[in-house]
């Protein structure tokens, strides 16, 4: 049944449980598009280096705003399509014309602004999804839940990073650019990821339908206030009665978040300067670092895919925030040490321990998050816990341009080295959070 009754809800088979999570697939390609392709797209369109994270402003500004507000709207809603259906359709349908136009900005403040709608689209779609997923599944099908949407996020990504060179491989001139400089191995790439985002999603909603909403449910959500008002007066009390363990979980995304930006926007200025001794954004050797970023980042997110399916069995059995320490530590080490290799072949070791922590990443926390929330406000919570990502970024956002170059040197590599350290906090945080077993337990 529904976030709310107390009747039991069917148990999903394996099979039911990927269809259900099969929209992840075009929402996470959208985001790996963003990973990849933004930061060149930005310098590609005349951004400077100390500016880029001003540029990334918006992914962390609109999930702010956003992804709260509608967690707690969809929390309210009874539409005929469903509680969350409605959100997940339009969220996808903009996000797919962002994806369009994207790559054919005439200019560097068009891009930024079009991120913008992307990043809100995105947000739209996203918490309600997650909510979604808690709605539907039983609490002993959680984990099986999160790490399958997390092992969809890895191929996601996987294919968003390494669809440019799979174009050049396919006989694409990986030097052929449109008039504004963007080559057209990434307007395809862009052009694929918009019908990936509304068909995957349109997909898992058909095959996988959210179940209705039982009469007492439908009639207390109809007794709520509606409108912008009482949402933000919902936000404010859910924060206000915040769960423990999700208080805690805070400063292990502090950290998390803020690190994992840094790498994403840093990692192709970075490879640049490492592998192809070139800072000049307009060079042979800074595409050649953006295609090879997509080769690394795809190999991660492979990793991450296969991890998220192998962590179900040892998250059950060792709990999923041991799990996730171990995995954060490996991502670490895996950053401090990437900035001093020179080797192709040898870029792709680190990336094993960064794509498990990204498996790691996108199902643990959910994990430990679903079970300590009250499932009638699944909605507003998982709007909430976004916010523990975008305010990280935000900060990240807002403090890395003012110590770029007079603690960092100006040089990126010395930024992936920093993420690393912050991968490694990250990971001792995530060991003082206490799950509902630990306190029941008095551990």
């Amino acid at each position: 049944m529904s976030a709310g009754s107390s009747a039991p809800k069917p148990r999903l088979t394996f099979a039911q449980i990927v269809n259900m999570n099969i929209g992840f697939l075009g929402i996470q390609f959208s985001f790996g598009l963003q990973q990849a392709s933004m930061s060149p797209i930005y310098q590609m369109l005349g951004a400077q280096g100390k500016d880029l994270p001003y540029l990334w402003l918006a992914g962390p500004i609109t999930g702010l705003l956003v992804q709260p507000l509608i967690g707690a709207a969809s929390d309210r809603t009874t539409h005929r399509w469903g509680r969350r259906t409605p959100y997940f359709l339009f969220g996808a349908l903009l996000c797919s014309l962002g994806l369009l136009a994207m790559p054919f900005s005439p200019s560097l403040w068009f891009a930024a602004g079009l991120l913008w709608i992307l990043d809100a689209a995105n947000n739209v779609t996203m918490e309600p999804y997650r909510a979604y997923v808690t709605d539907r599944l039983r609490d002993d099908q959680h984990a099986s839940g999160f790490l399958t949407q997390a092992s969809f996020t890895g191929l996601a990504q996987t294919l968003a990073y390494l669809t440019p060179s799979l174009l050049v491989a396919l006989g694409m001139n990986k030097n052929a650019v449109g008039a504004n400089g963007i080559p057209y191995t990434t307007t395809l790439a862009f052009i694929i990821g918009a019908l990936m985002s509304f068909v995957t999603v349109y997909w898992s909603i058909r095959r996988v339908p959210e179940l209705p909403l039982p009469d007492a449910e439908l009639r207390r959500i109809e007794a709520l206030p509606r409108g912008l008002g009482p949402s933000i007066r919902e936000i404010v009390s859910a924060l206000r009665d915040m769960p423990q363990t999700m208080r805690r979980l805070w400063w292990m995304a502090l950290f998390q978040w803020y690190g994992m930006l840094c790498y994403w926007i840093y990692i192709v200025p970075s490879l640049a300067a490492t592998m192809f001794n070139t800072r000049d954004a307009h060079s042979a050797g800074f595409r050649d670092a953006a295609l090879l970023n997509g080769q690394i980042g795809g190999f991660y997110n492979v990793i991450a895919f296969l991890a998220a399916f192998a962590m179900v069995s040892f998250t059950r059995r060792f709990g999923a925030k041991w799990v996730h320490a171990f995995a954060l530590m490996c991502a670490a080490g895996s950053m401090c040490v990437l900035p001093d290799l020179h080797s192709k072949t040898l870029l792709f070791l680190p990336m094993i321990g960064i794509g498990l922590a990204w498996g790691s990443i996108m199902g643990n926390p959910y994990v430990l998050l679903a079970g300590s929330i009250p499932p009638e406000r699944a909605g507003v919570y998982m709007g909430i816990f976004n916010m523990f990502i975008v305010i990280p970024m935000l900060i990240q956002s807002l403090t890395l341009p003012l110590f770029y170059e007079s603690l960092l040197g100006g040089r990126p590599e010395n930024v992936i080295r920093l993420a690393g350290i912050l991968l490694g906090i990250a990971a001792l945080c995530v060991l003082q959070v206490k799950t509902s077993s630990e306190r029941l337990s008095g551990k």
